[in-house]
């Protein structure tokens, strides 16, 4: 997989994205248990996931595909491995996603509503893909599907925001 890929110019390019766009939100998938990678290459990958300290992380376990060149590579990696590595991975980046949405606390933002029932509004920030990412349960139900609403942020999960209307 030829880690680290550039690492160095990746975090100066997050760094440089980070300034000129303080609210962007970064998202990257990883692949862990590639043929060949050793203890020492996924705690690289480890090590920079701490760094970039990336908003969304999707993760999954190498698996061949018929065809993929990948299928010939040399140390192939134990299953049992290659899930232990994807356990970790995701224990780190939920760490991250916790810290990054705890410190959306106290903050306004914008969101979409995607549904509202008894217990209130179900929505979503433009951080968020449908059905991928965390939700925004909005403490109110003066709100309608479709619907742009200002909120704020007052508690936070690992992925998920809790808010009520701004204003």
């Amino acid at each position: 997989m030829k880690r680290p890929a550039a690492t160095d110019n990746t975090l100066r390019r997050i760094e440089a994205w980070r300034r000129d766009c303080p609210d962007i939100t970064l998202r990257s998938t990883f692949i862990v248990g590639f043929p060949g990678e050793t203890e020492e290459r996924f705690e690289e990958l480890l090590d920079f996931l701490r760094a970039a300290q990336l908003d969304r992380v999707g993760a999954f376990a190498y698996s061949p595909v018929e065809g993929a060149a990948a299928n010939a590579l040399p140390d192939p990696v134990p299953e049992e491995l290659k899930q232990e590595r994807l356990a970790r991975f995701m224990e780190v980046q939920g760490g991250i996603s916790a810290a990054r949405l705890q410190a959306k606390i106290g903050r306004e933002l914008r969101v979409l509503v995607d549904k509202v029932d008894a217990e209130g509004a179900i929505a979503r920030s433009a951080a968020d893909a449908p059905e991928i990412d965390g939700l925004v349960f909005v403490d109110t139900t003066d709100a309608r599907p479709g619907e742009f609403i200002d909120v704020c942020i007052t508690d936070a999960s690992e992925h998920d925001l809790w808010a009520e209307p701004a204003g």
